[in-house]
């Protein structure tokens, strides 16, 4: 039985929600492979997305930016986190190396810790990396400037290259200097839409609307109770926003899963991130988000949101100033048409074919 090693960036929600797909054709496909997931995501996340059976490793290989918020970097302690990182680069990757060799993986999968791919090859260990971004072009974006990045980007380079494969999954940013990246299509879940069953739930007339506060992992808790609602309207909000207001809900009090409550809403309001971008095109749901000028993969998600007429950027003022009630009307938001994504299948079949595992995906 072929151990597999899936090394997934915290940073949020996005990484977990992108490689969960993959890691599920990867099951189905290949039934005997053993899967361990090495992340500092919730396990629960994880597990909730993930139908297979895997081991859970609680460890962060990278940290990607620290965050103030969902919308604003800490950089003066991200800086200071690959200063130590980078340090001693070959101890950093050595220890990271004796923490993968006692896991004794055969492959490893990473989205996307840089660090975990140098172990690999400190090993010998076939790796892989897949993702619609990478730390190296996120780092040169924030601090390129400073002294000693350059040697910084250099080792984060080698590593992603040192990969067999670097999968970019639509709408990925370019990556023009690595030399494995393949394309594939977009990675989404498909959600089964219920807006009745959601209507229902909440306590709707027929004419009220549903709309859905998701932002991704990293806490961004706008003044929601001032919100004017329309008439019947809803807002699902997260539960650790503790909203207590007419017209609000927390999400875990309706019983559906999350894919399928965002198939279900007349509109998602969040960040730009891969996995809302994508789920929102793919289930056909409207996405209203606030735009992160600074943030470098923006440009190539909007831009693919846009192709789909499937985003409107919200004003960031708007959501600090409490005036987003009546969103759809205010912004002219439509219902839009649903997507077929076949990134997953496309990915799994690249990874089986590199693994040298039997099975292959047929494309849905």
């Amino acid at each position: 039985m072929s151990h597999l090693v899936v090394a997934i960036s915290a940073h949020g929600f996005g990484h977990a929600a992108q490689i969960a797909p993959v890691i599920g054709e990867l099951a189905r496909c290949a039934p005997a492979l053993r899967l361990t997931l090495v992340t500092e995501a919730p396990e629960m996340l994880l597990r909730g997305r993930i139908a297979a059976p895997f081991t859970y490793v609680a460890h962060a290989a990278d940290f990607g930016l620290c965050m103030r918020s969902a919308l604003e970097i800490d950089r003066a302690t991200s800086i200071e986190r690959y200063r130590t990182l980078h340090a001693d680069w070959p101890a950093s990757v050595e220890r990271e190396a004796r923490f993968l060799a006692a896991l004794e993986p055969d492959y490893l999968l990473a989205d996307v810790p840089y660090l975990s791919l140098a172990a690999a090859q400190r090993l010998g260990v076939p790796a892989f990396a897949l993702c619609s971004l990478n730390w190296a072009d996120v780092f040169q974006h924030y601090f390129g400037e400073l002294p000693g990045a350059g040697r910084y980007v250099e080792q984060m380079q080698a590593a992603y290259n040192s990969a067999a494969l670097f999968i970019r999954p639509e709408p990925a940013m370019p990556m023009d200097w690595l030399d494995n990246a393949v394309s594939v299509d977009a990675i989404a879940r498909v959600g089964r839409p219920q807006p009745d069953r959601l209507r229902e739930v909440l306590g709707l007339d027929a004419p009220g609307r549903v709309l859905m506060a998701a932002f991704g992992g990293i806490d961004l808790r706008p003044p929601v109770e001032s919100w004017p609602t329309a008439p019947g309207d809803v807002w699902l909000v997260p539960d650790s926003w503790s909203a207590d207001a007419p017209g609000l809900s927390p999400v875990g009090s309706v019983p559906m899963p999350f894919v399928d409550l965002l198939a279900s809403v007349d509109c998602v309001l969040g960040k730009c991130g891969y996995g809302t971008v994508t789920e929102c095109v793919a289930n056909g749901t409207p996405f209203a988000y606030i735009p992160r000028p600074d943030w470098p993969e923006e440009p190539y998600l909007t831009d693919w949101l846009q192709r789909h007429r499937a985003g409107v950027a919200v004003e960031s003022d708007d959501l600090a100033r409490g005036v987003l009630g009546g969103i759809l009307d205010r912004y002219g938001i439509a219902p839009v048409e649903r997507t077929k994504t076949h990134g997953a299948a496309e990915a799994c079949e690249l990874l089986l074919q590199n693994m040298r595992l039997s099975g292959r995906v047929a494309r849905k």
